[in-house]
């Protein structure tokens, strides 16, 4: 795995000294995800930092919202729910007012995904539910067919007690 950071460096570099402007946040959020699954979690939040710094700087916002997602998905593997809870609050936002369905819809199984753990199956239900809802065709996508099991699992869940 080591290899393949590695290479990723390397590449991004050479991208970076072409001059290159495009696509910037979206490949250093690539490379994030190649330091996760090295089970680098430090340098990984540190790629996404640096990904939202450049966000600000160049106002190139298209892949925001997953950047804050993906920077809240790592939060949580380290035990920081409420943390990990604002930054996928913030990425619905940011998808909503984008309208990004795409986006929105991850921020809003990740946020659903939180919440179920936290037995909040009501409020789960309630925010997925309408947005996967929206969707009228892609139903073989990875994203709905996760977006569906998550709806499913919290519908079989049992009633919240008040």
């Amino acid at each position: 795995m080591a290899e393949g950071v590695s290479l990723l460096h390397s590449g991004w570099t050479a991208y970076r000294a072409s001059g290159a402007q495009a696509w910037v946040p979206y490949y250093i959020a690539l490379l994030a995800g190649a330091h996760e699954i090295a089970g680098q979690i430090d340098e990984a939040l540190a790629q996404l930092d640096d990904a939202l710094r450049i966000v600000e700087t160049t106002e190139e916002r298209w892949f925001e919202a997953e950047i804050y997602r993906q920077k809240g998905r790592l939060l949580l593997r380290r035990g920081h729910t409420d943390a990990a809870g604002e930054l996928y609050r913030t990425a619905l936002g940011i998808a909503r007012e984008q309208q990004a369905k795409l986006w929105e819809l991850r921020a809003a199984a990740s946020l659903a995904r939180l919440w179920r753990d936290q037995g909040r199956h009501g409020e789960a239900r309630e925010l997925l539910g309408p947005v996967y809802g929206w969707f009228t065709e892609g139903f073989d996508t990875p994203d709905l067919k996760d977006a569906k099991a998550l709806l499913d699992c919290i519908e079989t869940a049992p009633a919240e007690s008040a």
